[in-house]
């Protein structure tokens, strides 16, 4: 019993055959490197977006306050990840030498809580607060009062020189 024989193919037809079984193990080579090496970027840029996130502000609650001719004064913002509201004068109002200015917390059913005082005349300052204490605030205020600011309990003098809303900004 003879087995047929299986038709072979012409030299040529093998030897394409094989370059074409090299070319496409060099292109999945190719795209496997290509793929890890985009997929390293990827993590990379990510790991930096993420330090970076962590590095950038997050506002939380923010107000300007206006001056009696309705003209910014003051822009404040907090981040809760500091605890400090930070304040940064929009205009050349300081206090004189025997005066203090007051931050005040203001609610509708409340007194006047002081969040401290402006204790520099730089263009821009931080005072150490929480957020449960602007939580609560709809406005601040600044009040010029005695040098070292209102003893403890008690309320500011009155005209505010500085009020603005406090707005709370979704994170």
């Amino acid at each position: 019993m003879s087995h047929p024989q299986a038709p072979s193919l012409p030299a040529n037809h093998l030897n394409l055959w094989r370059a074409a079984t090299i070319a496409c193990l060099l292109v999945i080579a190719i795209a496997t490197a290509t793929g890890m090496s985009m997929f390293e970027q990827f993590k990379a840029q990510v790991t930096h977006l993420q330090a970076k996130l962590q590095t950038t502000a997050q506002i939380k609650y923010l107000s300007v306050l206006l001056n009696d001719k309705h003209a910014p004064a003051l822009l404040m913002t907090f981040d809760p990840r500091d605890n400090a509201l930070q304040i940064q004068r929009l205009n050349s109002v300081t206090e004189g030498p025997q005066d203090t200015m007051q931050l005040w917390a203001l609610s509708a059913n409340e007194p006047p809580r002081s969040l401290g005082i402006l204790d520099s005349k730089g263009k821009t300052l931080r005072i150490a607060t929480n957020e449960n204490s602007l939580a609560r605030a709809s406005e601040l205020a600044i009040s010029v009062e005695n040098k070292g600011g209102v003893e403890p309990g008690k309320g500011p003098r009155l005209p505010y020189l500085f009020m603005g809303a406090v707005l709370q900004k979704a994170l």
